[in-house]
């Protein structure tokens, strides 16, 4: 007997799934107008995207003032990896050129959403990313926005260098000791004196890490915040701003892809403009202040021309964390924690360590009889220096060596070269007397 089968549908309906829709914007400078534009995107889709009834609203990702060559976008790196969590199923933005301007940039990108069959829509180009020619399309309209904004990067240069070469001051917004308002520099006078102090204070011998140091007890407060130390006052008192002049083009914008800000060394014009601005500072204090320290990096600091010395990086300060820096003054190298170098010993009381005594302690570590940097690397991970005069040797396989160290006598310590020196030293001064 055979049987009959029916089948009998199903009288729910199902619902679609609804696609989870995410919106990116962006503007790349923070004035009113832009913040003003930046706004109006968001709400604009904001509310496309829930008033449509088979979306569902994920958000609008915004980053302001924010270049599209730069890829360190908080905004939308977040919007990268919500995608990658599968929180997001389609990406909307206004064009090619919101989302990057940056050709290799797009398409990596775009590639990327693609292989998770995640859809980007621009819509100026009217172009779906997943569509047959999309990433062709792309290609060349991202090429395009590359160009462009090549092109705007390059205008903008010719603009500032033609300011240059005419003696004008571009885009100076902060400088201790002036009040800047609308292009017009006029000096802040409780800040001018302490300007003045502070080229005063140097000429007559103090250091810069002392004059950072009195700063700070005097509650000395910086244009941006942030706290006084050695190098803050050396770029004062290297500042010929400071005499009414200005040496213009000092630095300058390498691409237009990574917008990076490089000194420049020669590779363009500079233009020394006098007279721009008001002076605080005397020529002639100006050029005293630039002798001295000019003679004090020669004797403080020496040079290698390989680069790095061979502790470089290896050396950790055990109070602040920080890795020791090179010095050498007058031909004694040693090693210094640079906070105690910047803020003085209030703030790192750690000590120096002649490099003589550095090389000799760790030819005993590793055994050996004359000292070698490859073999240094190869076996020493770090050096800490937990507390003055103690090092703690720690091996890349996680054996740790402590040693302890302390100064030459200074019987020790002195050369024949040195001797001689000092015995010249002293006749001289002897000549000079009588």
């Amino acid at each position: 007997m055979s049987r009959n089968i029916r089948k009998i549908e199903s009288s729910v309906q199902k619902m679609p799934a609804r696609k989870r829709v995410a919106a990116y914007a962006r503007v790349s400078s923070g004035n009113d107008a832009m913040l003003h534009s930046l706004s109006a995107q968001i709400s604009y889709y904001s509310e496309l995207i829930q008033k449509h009834k088979g979306w569902e609203y994920a958000g609008v990702y915004a980053d302001e003032a924010i270049t599209g060559t730069k890829e360190l976008r908080p905004e939308f790196q977040r919007l990268l990896n919500d995608c990658r969590n599968s929180k997001i199923d389609m990406i909307i933005t206004k064009s090619i050129s919101r989302l990057t301007r940056n050709t290799v940039t797009m398409l990596e990108t775009v590639r990327e959403l693609k292989a998770m069959n995640m859809d980007v829509y621009f819509e100026k180009e009217n172009i779906h990313s997943l569509s047959g020619d999309g990433e062709l399309m792309l290609t060349i309209l991202a090429s395009f926005a590359q160009e462009e904004s090549r092109s705007v990067s390059e205008n903008c240069k010719w603009r500032i260098r033609k300011d240059f070469a005419e003696g004008k001051l571009v885009n100076l917004r902060f400088i201790y000791g002036y009040r800047i308002e609308k292009g017009k520099i006029e000096i802040e006078r409780s800040e001018a004196e302490i300007v003045r102090m502070i080229f005063k204070d140097y000429i007559n011998g103090t250091g810069c890490t002392l004059i950072a140091k009195k700063l700070r007890a005097m509650g000395i407060t910086k244009v941006r915040g942030g706290i006084w130390n050695s190098e803050r006052v050396v770029d004062i008192i290297k500042n010929e701003k400071y005499t009414g002049n200005a040496l213009l083009q000092k630095k300058y914008v390498k691409d237009h892809l990574t917008k990076t800000l490089v000194w420049n060394k020669g590779n363009l014009a500079q233009y020394y403009a006098e007279g721009t601005h008001p002076a605080i500072i005397d020529n002639t204090i100006f050029k005293r202040a630039q002798e001295i320290i000019s003679k004090s990096s020669e004797r403080y600091f020496g040079r290698k021309e390989s680069g790095n010395y061979p502790f470089t990086g290896k050396i950790v300060c055990g109070i602040c964390g920080k890795n020791y820096k090179h010095k050498n003054r007058q031909g004694k190298n040693s090693w210094s924690c640079p906070t105690y170098l910047k803020y003085g010993k209030d703030s790192c009381p750690s000590k120096q360590i002649p490099e003589d005594i550095l090389i000799s302690l760790t030819n005993e570590v590793l055994e050996l009889t004359e000292f070698d940097e490859d073999h240094l690397n190869q076996r020493i991970k770090e050096i800490q220096v937990p507390e003055p005069n103690v090092l703690l040797f720690v091996f890349h396989d996680g054996s740790i060596v402590k040693k302890d160290w302390s100064y030459k006598s200074r019987s020790e310590s002195w050369s024949v070269e040195a001797r001689q020196k000092a015995r010249e030293s002293s006749l001289k001064k002897l000549e000079g007397r009588s």
